[in-house]
């Protein structure tokens, strides 16, 4: 089966529907007990018409509490290139749910929870959950995710706005697998913004996992991000790295 006639229809059903960060990442519904990690992301976006670049970048530790929970607190930093050095923008605590057992159904179900604390007070605090999916066929992993963002406290009126994320994966050689990642956000979930107002993103991925030894090892996954609406980036880079243990 040739790749085109498998991603094609996973981004055309997923535009249909983050407000992606530069350093957001793809969700993915299993849990390890007992897994320990320390993760650091990386991301920049390219705004184009003028404006100056967008950098973040955060570094969180994680554990995998129960075979159906796992957990995670980052410290998050952003900057704008040229010119300004990176500062504190938030902390934010990550509450990872799985809700099937791995392959037992057609679909695997996780949820996530997460609350971020800006360090801007004007902004509150922002709540972001929604369902995980993942399914496989043969070699091919497929990934979508709907999520909703809120923030309360704040100084101005805030609406729960939609996003998805999604992405494909063929899994091959372990330490090196290709594949496609998409970012999307349309507004209010319940009145969504004009098309020329939302920001989709798509392009090419890569995936990877380095075993250490002694149930160590670094995960890895990147993906160069192409602005599909007028509203998105021009472009996009995003980098996740992860060491278990």
């Amino acid at each position: 089966m040739k790749l085109h006639s498998i991603v094609a229809p996973v981004i055309l059903f997923f535009s249909a529907t983050t407000f992606a960060g530069p350093a957001d990442y793809v969700y993915t519904p299993a849990v390890e007990y007992g897994e320990r990690e320390i993760d650091f992301k990386f991301g920049s976006q390219r705004l184009g018409d003028g404006n100056p670049d967008l950098s973040a970048w955060s570094v969180g530790i994680g554990y995998g509490a129960t075979e159906w929970w796992f957990t995670e607190i980052y410290a998050k930093y952003k900057f704008k290139t040229p010119g300004n050095s990176s500062h504190y923008d938030a902390w934010e605590w990550e509450n990872k749910f799985q809700l099937t057992e791995t392959g037992k159904y057609p679909v695997d179900l996780g949820f996530l929870l997460e609350l971020e604390h800006p360090k801007d007070r004007s902004e509150g605090w922002e709540i972001k959950w929604g369902p995980l999916l993942q399914t496989e066929f043969g070699k091919w992993q497929l990934n979508g995710n709907l999520l909703l963002k809120r923030n309360y406290r704040v100084d101005s009126p805030s609406d729960t706005e939609l996003a998805y994320q999604a992405q494909v994966k063929y899994r091959g050689n372990q330490q090196l697998e290709f594949g496609v990642q998409a970012f999307g956000a349309v507004g209010k979930w319940s009145n969504w913004q004009p098309s020329n107002q939302q920001s989709h993103q798509a392009g090419p991925a890569i995936f990877g996992k380095l075993p250490l030894g002694n149930h160590q090892a670094i995960k890895y996954n990147a993906a160069w991000l192409i602005g599909v609406s007028q509203g998105a980036p021009d472009q996009a880079f995003r980098l996740q790295t992860e060491y278990e243990f």
